[in-house]
């Protein structure tokens, strides 16, 4: 394994701060419906599912997922419609209504901090239900470095008709407000049959509730984590969805079903650390509360960003890297690309200094006493 050492520059460019972000107020086809006209699409890495040109895409390089957000006023809607890979919601802020089904006859409610994922190939659609009149944001996750769009409901189709909007076969908007002209019915994406549309498979909410993991629900694990050990770490590990970076081999993710990547909470205690680790994989970190620091390289120059609360950032493969919670506490979900459990290598000064607390890695990667292995495992211990 090569390390990939980044430059201050290419540090900053991968993190994507509040003020770095822009919407885009004409992302879909249901943009100037009423009820639908005040929501903001945002694309961080990847154009995610956006139907409009304009899109700004702060991080185009391929993740194997997209990472986005929506902001949404009190009482906003986005309307029906379908997805053919994942599509995961990270609850920032705000209560939202979750709807799906045929004609989206069935609901939930979730509040933040929560993690939502709704299967592929079913009608959803979520309105922002909470007490507050500020904006609710909610990340999303997509899987696949092309999700190949989105379907929208026939009901939406027709109804954004009415005000000028269309969608070409490829999928992309046609805006007659802005001087496009009306295309020809041969044009236009054919809406879904009502036949097919009959034969989506059907979720309870019971079932539903399966793909949720409310912030009451995260199981932390304070052993997750081969440095958590040690004086001024502390780290803690709450999976979601697939196997991540835990290296405690009790913790199981309560959503396995195949996604593409993992989805698991980090807490940093105030003024705690993760010590320099590397992960062979992509990760991308969402920063739900606290101020996050991060540390990239162990030879040559180190580099350091700071990354402010909703901040989103996107960490290279095979780069070593150290996080530190300023002030407070830290808050962040980690995005780790693959289906399959992944193994994060240690610095050998972590190695060493946890293993003088009596600690280490098994041969299977989790933690373990060190103590009670027999010679033949001590050699094969992590020793980055």
């Amino acid at each position: 394994m090569t390390d990939n050492i980044l430059t201050q520059q290419e540090a900053r460019r991968r993190l994507v701060t509040p003020d770095d972000m822009v919407s885009c107020s004409v992302a879909f086809i249901d943009c100037r419906l009423p009820g639908s006209d005040l929501k903001q699409n945002y694309s961080f890495i990847g154009p995610g599912v956006t139907q409009s040109s304009s899109q700004v895409v702060n991080i185009p390089q391929p993740h194997g997922f997209n990472i986005g957000a929506a902001a949404m006023p009190k009482g906003v809607t986005n309307n029906l419609h379908l997805h053919f890979t994942a599509e995961v919601f990270l609850i920032h802020e705000g209560s939202w209504r979750f709807r799906w089904g045929a004609q989206g006859e069935h609901e939930a409610e979730f509040s933040a901090p929560a993690i939502l994922t709704i299967p592929t190939w079913i009608f959803r659609g979520f309105t922002n239900v909470s007490a507050q009149e500020t904006d609710g944001w909610v990340f999303t996750v997509l899987g696949g470095d092309n999700t190949g769009g989105i379907i929208w409901h026939p009901s939406v189709l027709e109804a954004s008709a009415e005000y000028g909007m269309y969608l070409s076969r490829d999928n992309m908007l046609i805006d007659t407000h802005n001087g496009d002209a009306i295309p020809q019915e041969a044009d236009l994406m054919p809406p879904l049959s009502a036949e097919y549309i009959a034969e989506l498979k059907e979720y309870s909410p019971q079932q539903m509730a399966e793909f949720a993991v409310t912030g009451e629900q995260r199981a932390w694990s304070s052993r997750a984590l081969l440095d958590a050990v040690l004086p001024g770490h502390g780290a803690q590990l709450a999976p979601v969805i697939g196997y991540g970076i835990s290296q405690d081999r009790d913790m199981h993710p309560r959503i396995v079903r195949p996604h593409g990547f993992s989805v698991e909470w980090l807490k940093i205690p105030a003024d705690g650390q993760v010590g320099a680790h590397c992960c062979e994989q992509v990760q991308v970190l969402m920063v739900f509360s606290g101020t996050l620091e991060i540390t990239f390289n162990r030879a040559g120059e180190e580099v350091t960003i700071t990354a402010p609360p909703r901040s989103v950032v996107s960490i290279p493969e095979n780069s070593w890297r150290r996080y530190r919670a300023l002030d407070e506490a830290c808050e962040v979900t980690v995005t780790t690309r693959g289906d399959g459990r992944k193994r994060v290598v240690w610095d050998k000064a972590i190695v060493d200094a946890v293993q003088q607390q009596g600690w280490c890695l098994d041969p299977d990667g989790y933690i373990a006493p060190y103590e009670i292995l027999p010679p033949s495992a001590r050699r094969l211990i992590n020793r980055g």
